[in-house]
């Protein structure tokens, strides 16, 4: 099989997505998520941009990736500015990565219109800031900007600025619908020119292709990039990205490789697609696509009557692939069986061992799929299921019971708030009433809850909330909407998630941060 490499670039590109913001925290999840997933190169922002890329940048130093090198992103040098002199360059150098990928403009329209300077020019800031990266020993991915716009308007040009990033050393040079507007015909066509051209011209460069979907065809547009020569393919999960987002890797990755049979990612690691598709949704506070292909929790429903029937049969009838291999599951409503190989995996992973027809996993099941009609979703709130799977088996420890809750906020003249939590924490025999002020009533609960057990369970002091989400179920209901809210924990060793759901946002809340700190003392 051959090596198909993959460069996702949702931490950089997929969260200029409108509506979509990931604090360094979670780039951070959402990078070490995609090492888990054998990603090859993720692309993780442009230090010196913003300070949140910076601080994820540094933060990179006291990490460690399995299978994944973190690339930052830049532009060329400036206009009429020695590459070593561009004060920007020198950022992207301080984030000490092995791999540095920099964009070029590729299309005349762009040169003259944005960057205001010569055809010359430009390919004088191509060669010089490649070869500047070379200098330095960083390898270089070269994006070749609006490529496709360029090479069909001047392909002398447009080839140009790809020959200048390989005489500069770049070792990829990446192809790029960066307007989205090209069909697959015009991507193959003009990638098998790229290959064919650059073995004329002895260049020793690998093709990428980086594709956005404003056609609705970014996928497909890779696919035939591939089938035309790339070996790179950039994407975002779940297809996340500016305007209408990017080429998705939760479809490229298992047509790739199950359908076309390139090696991209070990066939356990795609056994996780689903899992990575849920939790970068979850992160990024956006509703998953329930109907997605491979991922989507529609991906292979099957609802009833003639379809219920011959799947039951041989899936082969009505599934494309089996559900499992990219970590998604057949539902069929009639079947209290959908859904055990799943439970099954996740209680392997906890250390569990039942077989499959074992009752308790059928309670398990039952209450997973009773808790999702309520709304719950366990995808990315790990403790949260691990507490679930506890209680059903009987052996969840009761180690406190919140008896009373009562919050408020006040609203001062000069506009400052006020917010204040009162609660009856009762431990064994021993009840606890205590109140604490926040700069929110969630801040006030879970002050108020650890100033209630520090005296009994002394490591809530080293336990903080460090990531908080909400989102409304069902919009449709105004105020009275049911309410998700997921709760990030911390002890200083580790990092969990709670949920909580209610059409009460103060009680969905509490839920959450209430496990949390049940989960944290069971660690």
């Amino acid at each position: 099989m051959e090596r198909i490499y993959l460069y996702d670039t949702t931490l950089r590109d997929g969260a200029q997505r409108e509506g979509m913001s990931l604090s360094v925290e979670d780039k951070l999840r959402i990078a070490h998520k995609l090492d888990e997933l054998g990603v090859p190169f993720i692309e993780g922002g442009w230090p010196g941009a913003n300070p949140k890329d910076d601080q994820f940048f540094e933060r990179l130093h006291s990490t460690r990736f399995k299978h994944s090198a973190v690339v930052p992103f830049c532009s060329t040098r400036r206009p009429q500015v020695r590459a070593s002199e561009d004060a920007g360059l020198r950022k992207i150098l301080a984030a000490g990565t092995e791999w540095v990928t920099t964009f070029g403009k590729c299309w005349e329209l762009h040169v003259h219109e944005g960057l205001r300077t010569s055809l010359e020019e430009n390919l004088a800031m191509i060669e010089d800031t490649v070869a500047f990266f070379r200098t330095q020993d960083r390898r270089v991915i070269f994006d070749c900007e609006h490529w496709f716009d360029g090479y069909y308007k001047n392909p002398e040009y447009a080839l140009a600025a790809l020959r200048a990033a390989a005489h500069a050393g770049a070792q990829w040079v990446v192809l790029c619908d960066t307007n989205g507007g090209m069909l697959p015909q015009q991507i193959r066509t003009s990638v098998e020119a790229v290959r064919d051209y650059c073995r004329e011209h002895n260049l020793e460069v690998q093709l990428g292709i980086h594709t956005h979907n404003d056609s609705e065809t970014a996928v497909a547009n890779a696919l035939a990039a591939v089938e035309a020569g790339a070996r790179m393919v950039h994407g975002t999960v779940n297809g996340y990205g500016e305007r209408c987002g990017n080429a998705n890797l939760c479809a490229l990755i298992p047509n790739l490789q199950l359908k076309m049979n390139y090696a991209l990612i070990a066939p356990e690691q795609l056994a996780r697609l689903t899992e990575v598709s849920h939790f970068v949704s979850e992160v990024a506070n956006l509703a998953p696509n329930d109907h997605a292909a491979y991922v989507g929790a529609s991906a292979f429903a099957h609802k009833g009557g003639i379809h219920v029937s011959a799947v039951q049969r041989n899936p082969q009838t009505y599934e494309h692939i089996v559900p499992e291999s990219v970590g998604n599951r057949r539902r069929i409503v009639i079947s209290d069986q959908a859904g055990l190989s799943n439970v099954l995996t996740k209680l392997t992973e906890m250390g569990f061992s039942f077989e499959r027809h074992d009752p308790a996993v059928g309670r398990i099941l039952q209450q997973i799929k009773l808790l999702e009609s309520e709304g719950y979703q366990f995808e990315a709130a790990e403790a949260s299921f691990e507490l679930l799977v506890r209680e059903c088996l009987e052996i969840r420890k009761s180690l406190f019971s919140l008896e009373g809750l009562y919050t408020a906020c006040q609203t001062f003249p000069d506009g400052t708030v006020r917010s204040e939590a009162t609660v009856r924490v009762r431990v064994g025999e021993v009840l606890q009433h205590t109140a604490a002020d926040g700069n929110g009533p969630v801040s006030a609960l879970d002050a108020a809850l650890r100033k209630a057990l520090v005296g009994c369970y002394p490591q809530v002091a080293g336990m903080h909330l460090v990531d908080y989400k909400v989102r409304i179920l069902d919009s449709a209901h105004g105020t009275s909407a049911r309410t998700r809210v997921l709760v990030e924990s911390s002890d200083g060793l580790g990092r969990w998630t709670t949920i909580g759901v209610s059409a009460n946002i103060i009680e969905a809340s509490c839920r959450a941060v209430i496990e949390g700190i049940e989960y944290g003392l069971s660690r």
